[in-house]
């Protein structure tokens, strides 16, 4: 599709829209990069590099973590220089908006795989563990090691993850219906060990709640994909496409947006923020001798974010290119039927 050339208006809401989600991974890479491997960050980059006018040491950080800061640094400026040309450049909204909507689904298949694949592993190995079969199973060493929240997930849950992120390349669907499936058939398990055989174990409700919260967080993205979302305002419906498009950018901009880095940066500004906290220490659940994986549940908070600022910018871009190109309400029920 040729691209319309864009109001001013709208040259600084491309901007803001793909800066802000360019920027939201960006946050919590270097975030990662930071708390675990002492990267300096943008900021200290800037003082370390006299840019500030704050002159700081160097000696403060090793050769190898400045070198991360200028990586970090450099990251930062591009992805700031990128959304502005491809704003100011008149790229096609709707081009955008796909590899934005595409970037949304693949972060909630890698996320609904890792969950399948970790909550499956985990769940067996903290039978093994409750039951006293880990060392007999895997050995003296590997089964003290599994009994460690930190081994377990440096050694086995991050690289399911990383194996569950290949295979969401290869996974078209955004296979949510799924986890709903899931939740169903272990909450029947846990009725049926309870009741008939006199069994229960804390990890069998650990299971539920992991895979319950995954479904609740992960599905909003495709929720907001599909426009399923319930509108509160009665009036929405029977307004003109324009209109409509007016009022979602508005939401985006005001509410959605703002919504997600608010998250962000309440939960990982800091070490002991509400969700670098229980990330950086394995945090697990307080009966000890549940799943490991109560650290994940605080990361889902970030795929929630991330997935959702995307997925708003998205439809922030559709929005645009509705108005741009003065879509009306007949041509949207032809595209539908068609």
């Amino acid at each position: 599709m040729t691209s319309i050339p864009k109001s001013k208006l709208f040259v600084a809401l491309h901007f803001f829209g793909l800066s802000s989600a360019l920027l939201a991974v960006l946050f919590v890479i270097n975030n990662f990069l930071i708390f675990s491997f002492g990267a300096p960050g943008f900021v200290n980059t800037l003082h370390l590099g006299g840019m500030m006018g704050v002159p700081a040491s160097k000696s403060e950080y090793s050769n190898g973590a400045f070198l991360l800061g200028i990586a970090q640094t450099a990251l930062i400026f591009g992805a700031v220089i990128y959304s502005a040309y491809r704003a100011i450049a008149g790229h096609d909204l709707r081009n955008d908006a796909s590899w934005v909507d595409w970037f949304s689904a693949y972060l909630v298949r890698a996320a609904f795989w890792a969950v399948f694949i970790v909550g499956l592993v985990d769940a067996a190995l903290s039978f093994l563990r409750v039951e006293g079969l880990h060392k007999a199973v895997f050995g003296e060493l590997i089964g003290a090691a599994i009994a460690l929240p930190s081994d377990r997930g440096l050694y086995i849950h991050l690289p399911l993850i990383l194996l569950s992120a290949l295979i969401a390349i290869r996974d078209k669907s955004v296979s949510l219906i799924w986890l709903a499936l899931l939740v169903v058939v272990s909450e029947f398990l846990i009725v049926i060990a309870r009741f008939i055989y006199g069994y229960e174990q804390t990890f069998m409700g650990d299971l539920v709640r992991f895979w319950y919260a995954a479904l609740f967080l992960f599905a909003s993205a495709y929720t907001l994909k599909e426009d399923g979302h319930v509108r509160v305002d009665v009036l929405y419906a029977g307004l003109k496409r324009r209109t409509k498009s007016v009022l979602n950018i508005i939401g985006v901009i005001a509410f959605g947006i703002p919504l997600c880095w608010l998250i962000l940066t309440r939960g990982m500004w800091g070490k002991s923020s509400i969700i670098n906290s229980p990330m950086l220490n394995f945090e697990t659940s307080m009966s000890g001798f549940g799943m490991y994986i109560k650290y994940l549940m605080a990361a889902f908070l970030i795929v929630f974010a991330l997935s959702m600022i995307f997925q708003f910018t998205a439809y922030l871009f559709k929005s645009m290119a509705d108005i741009e190109e003065n879509i009306s309400d007949d041509e949207v029920s032809e595209e539908a039927v068609i």
